[in-house]
């Protein structure tokens, strides 16, 4: 029993050293790396492009320029001539102000197809985040336990040492228990490349120096997403890149109208003064012009035009259905994945794990009262340690189909 309480004893130590060592480094928790990653220069890229699109909306209800002309009119050849003029001339024509309606709004609804566009990055930058970030987690957890196997071999290895000074052990079982333990320092290089790996494609997502250091938040929150009900409707005002087909499809709507507004007139004026020649009277012009949109060789164009926005509208309406049908099952499906690691989440936590620890003491107090030997008591360590990293795995597997989901139903 003294035994026991020693290895106990030197768990607790080990991990108050690697809390202690964390502590020099900068802590970021999950909201810290997610607001950082809102600010990603792609995502900021988009701010900028929906930006030159109001931009360029702003300026849709702008008339063609003025147009002004001088010169000869009517004069004859001869150098001194009697008759002709010298006339100054301006035209101006005013576009159907139904028609510079028609192409703003069509021009502001493209900035808005670009806003969910930025949504559907971000949602897939956050997902990448809490998917790399929960891996991270996962594997400091594995480090720990690593660091706690390692203790109890050593502390074995101390003791079999110990026993074979007197003869109460065997050579080949100490140079097996060594074996066991170089075998961790292999795992946890690899462990540390893992972490190094995730820290380096979060500080990627963070638009940080690559080889800055930080340690994460190891708490985590399961969530009962098992039990959610998939609403179509509520998905459809979600998921921006859904939401971006609706957008489209107003986008279409508007370059209808814009297509449609085609069929009004334009009106245009033009004035002229002529200085006229030889005695003459001056004169003038006056006049002005409209557009005949409706006639048959004028009105095809916008006509199949419209004819070919109601098929693409036709086509992204197709299209919405068909995400959100595959969404729903996506969703359906991840709910039952979750559902199922769970249970075998909680299969290992309360049966599998506890039967292995149970299995190790048993074969520690054999080994305590010299009726067991080192081999299954390193046999034990070496169950338990793959138990709690089986476990581990399926905690990962949990984690990443909760992303999944969330990723899925966009929501946080």
């Amino acid at each position: 029993m003294k035994k026991s309480y020693q290895i106990i004893s030197i768990t607790f130590t080990v991990f108050a050293a690697v809390t202690t060592a964390n502590a020099q480094t900068q802590r970021l928790p999950l909201d810290s790396v997610l607001a950082r990653v809102a600010a990603n220069p792609s995502l900021q890229a988009y701010d900028a492009r929906v930006s030159a699109q109001n931009a360029y909306a702003a300026g849709a209800k702008s008339l063609d320029a003025p147009k002004i002309s001088a010169g000869q009119y009517q004069t004859p050849y001869q150098l001194n001539p009697n008759t002709g003029s010298f006339m100054i001339q301006a035209e101006q024509m005013f576009t159907n102000p139904a028609k510079l309606r028609a192409k703003e709004d069509y021009m502001k609804g493209i900035s808005k197809v670009t806003a969910e566009d930025k949504n559907y990055l971000k949602n897939q930058l956050m997902a990448q985040a809490k998917q790399y970030y929960y891996e991270r987690v996962v594997l400091e957890k594995k480090l720990a336990l690593l660091q706690n196997t390692q203790s109890l071999l050593e502390y074995m290895l101390k003791d079999a040492n110990i026993r074979l000074t007197y003869g109460k052990e065997k050579l080949s079982n100490i140079y097996k228990a060594k074996a066991e333990l170089f075998e961790l320092d292999n795992t946890r290089e690899q462990l540390n490349n893992d972490i190094n790996q995730k820290n380096i494609m979060l500080n990627t997502l963070m638009n940080r120096d690559k080889q800055a250091a930080f340690t994460v938040d190891t708490n985590y929150a399961l969530k009962d997403y098992e039990a959610a009900v998939t609403d179509t409707g509520s998905l459809a005002n979600t998921r921006s890149d859904i939401k971006g087909i609706s957008r489209n499809i107003e986008l279409q709507q508007l370059n209808a109208q814009m297509e449609y507004s085609k069929r009004k007139p334009d009106f245009g004026i033009e004035a002229g003064h002529m200085f006229s020649y030889g005695g003459m009277p001056n004169q003038y012009i006056l006049m002005a012009s409209v557009t005949i949109p409706i006639a048959p060789w004028a009105s095809k164009g916008y006509k199949a035009n419209l004819k070919g926005i109601q098929y693409e509208m036709e086509e992204l309406r197709q299209k919405k259905a068909d995400m959100l049908n595959e969404a729903a099952g996506q969703l359906s499906g991840l709910r039952t994945d979750i559902g199922s690691k769970k249970r075998q989440l909680k299969n290992y936590q309360q049966n599998i794990i506890p039967a292995l620890q149970n299995d190790y003491k048993t074969a520690l107090l054999a080994y305590d009262q010299n009726t067991g030997d080192l081999p299954s008591v390193l046999q034990g360590i070496k169950d338990l340690q793959a138990a709690h990293m089986e476990s581990l795995d399926r905690l990962q597997e949990l984690l990443t189909l909760q992303v999944a989901y969330e990723r899925e139903n966009e929501s946080n």
